[in-house]
């Protein structure tokens, strides 16, 4: 019977040997080793975000420098599409692309009714609205100059 020594180091080596099996298998499935993925500036991540916007036929884009106003990113895009539809592709053609460009997961937020969708992308937050919607939460001036001053 082995004793406590020679089963801690036993479990360390199948622990070692599971981890890499488990880079090996993702690997040779084809997913991006984290060396391989490009390097996501934020603004090469926003140009990014802009094309595949202004691809999709996005109306309205605006742009919002948040870098030293917000921690939560360092850019915000604000678009429309003329439908729920549109809104909703638009929003999982740009998921797609920043994946496979970037090789990041974008979280997103209400792709189930397409009035607004968010997209997190971690640098770069993205909201694509039905025109009413975004008028109705006017979101660009709350990030306007000035505006932390309006009551």
């Amino acid at each position: 019977m082995p004793g406590a020594g020679a089963m801690t180091a036993r479990f360390k080596e199948d622990n070692a040997l599971s981890l890499s099996t488990a880079a090996d298998t993702s690997a040779k499935a084809g997913a991006p080793a984290m060396s391989d993925a490009p390097t996501a500036t934020s603004e090469r991540l926003l140009a990014a975000v802009l094309k595949s916007l202004d691809d999709d036929k996005g109306e309205d884009i605006v742009q919002i420098d948040l870098r030293g106003k917000s921690e939560m990113g360092d850019y915000m895009v604000i678009a429309s599409g003329r439908s729920t539809r549109q809104v909703t592709a638009m929003a999982e053609k740009l998921a797609d692309r920043v994946k496979q460009d970037f090789g990041i997961v974008s979280k997103t937020e209400g792709k189930d009714t397409g009035d607004w969708v968010l997209i997190d992308t971690g640098d770069v937050i993205v909201h694509i609205f039905r025109p009413e919607v975004r008028e109705f939460y006017q979101l660009e001036k709350m990030w306007q100059p000035g505006a932390a001053n309006a009551v």
